[in-house]
């Protein structure tokens, strides 16, 4: 088994194209070295590396919050097991968050959400005269604030 890769091979491994895999390098997400030609040389790490990349932007994440999530990790050897414990355990209160926030936005979706429209039969009930907007701007019950009680 290869120790190190060639910007092909981690193309191939990863899914993602050559110039993806550039555009990742510029934004200093992954560092590959060079061998005697001047060739990119990618860590076997790298193949886990750009994969969290690929699953945190699918998540919403934008390349400047990923590259401080990855910063967290070794530059000098290839992360262990632990060194990517220790950042799952910053990520996971965040996602945690997130998840909730979906399931909220799935949830009241079809419902009076408190945006203060009150264009559904329901808004009437959840949010009568706009009483939601005493808590601000924005779809205050998605934002977590509760429904008021009639």
């Amino acid at each position: 088994m290869e120790r190190e890769l060639s910007i092909g091979a981690l193309a191939r491994r990863t899914g993602l194209s050559v110039s993806a895999i550039r555009f990742y390098e510029e934004r200093r997400l992954v560092r590959p070295s060079r061998n005697s030609g001047g060739q990119r040389r990618f860590a076997r790490s790298d193949i886990r590396r750009l994969s969290f990349v690929m699953i945190a932007q699918r998540l919403g994440y934008t390349i400047t919050e990923i590259a401080a999530r990855l910063s967290e990790l070794p530059e000098s050897r290839t992360p262990d097991a632990e060194d990517w414990r220790r950042l799952a355990e910053g990520f996971r209160a965040e996602l945690d968050q997130r998840i909730a926030l979906l399931e909220s936005f799935r949830d009241r979706l079809d419902g009076c959400i408190g945006c203060g429209c009150l264009s559904l039969k329901t808004c009437a009930f959840h949010n009568p005269d706009d009483q939601a907007a005493a808590n601000g701007a924005g779809p205050r019950y998605l934002l977590g604030d509760n429904p008021v009680q009639p």
